[in-house]
């Protein structure tokens, strides 16, 4: 009988998401991509929860769409107005980092691309195969891969189906750290405690801004960005971060 499809585990105020189907390399099923879009929920909406960590359990992080259930029944692991794993179409606010051991391919790929910050294993191997089945990559990856690295290294991605390994992916700009095989993990619930150490109101906000921005025209984007931020120099939190720098102590954040 197979073991649950995904782990969630929460400590610190960080939500870690495991992919648990390391015998297909964690490849996402309808099954999975529920679960996940069921965790993100609970980290929007739990005011205690700052940071999502998104890994896979064994020795890789993701091989995309579980291909074998696709060929069979025609499921594929997207959710309506969701996308691949519940994610890739509706962003959560809260911030989400990608640790990655081995393959993200394809869908896994994507998902990586969807998360805001990625950290890896310099062993770590990506690609958008999808072009190499007929199929393709359309949870965000011919769209979002363009804007993350060189448009011509991302151009030969998307149009070979060929990988990319971990440390050309790190000096385009596309992974934040680079560790070595085995702590990936540990990697990103460092960067995800500093970020948790920050205010929570002040993150979000930070997000959203830089997820929206690029939509703004240059007449209109101080305003738009003012729509967001006021709420958060008026918060408690706001006063309180400013009160613990004078008393040279830790702030006790509220999240408003």
């Amino acid at each position: 009988m197979e073991q649950a499809p995904l782990i969630v585990e929460v400590e610190d105020h960080v939500m870690t998401l495991t992919l648990n189907r390391p015998h297909v390399r964690n490849a996402a099923n309808i099954e999975l991509a529920t679960l996940m879009a069921e965790a993100i929920d609970r980290l929007e909406s739990d005011s205690n929860l700052r940071v999502g960590i998104i890994t896979g359990a064994g020795s890789n992080f993701c091989a995309g769409m579980d291909l074998k259930r696709f060929s069979t029944d025609g499921t594929r692991p997207s959710l309506p107005d969701r996308g691949f794993c519940g994610i890739t179409e509706k962003q959560p606010e809260k911030v989400l980092i990608a640790a990655i051991e081995g393959y993200a391919l394809a869908g896994g790929f994507e998902l990586a691309l969807a998360c805001d910050l990625i950290v890896a294993s310099n062993q770590a191997r990506f690609g958008l195969p999808e072009v190499k089945r007929g199929l393709v990559a359309a949870a965000g990856g011919v769209m979002r891969l363009p804007r993350r690295i060189p448009y011509h290294i991302a151009m030969e991605c998307i149009l070979t189906g060929d990988m990319l390994d971990a440390e050309a992916a790190h000096s385009y700009g596309l992974i934040n750290r680079l560790v070595s095989p085995g702590e990936a993990l540990n990697g990103a619930k460092k960067l995800a405690s500093a970020i948790a150490k920050n205010g929570p109101l002040a993150v979000a906000a930070s997000k959203k801004v830089v997820m929206r921005s690029p939509e703004w025209s240059p007449s209109e984007m101080f305003k738009r960005q003012n729509e967001i931020i006021a709420p958060v120099f008026d918060s408690a939190d706001a006063k309180e971060g400013a009160l613990a720098f004078t008393e040279k102590r830790e702030p006790n954040w509220k999240g408003m």
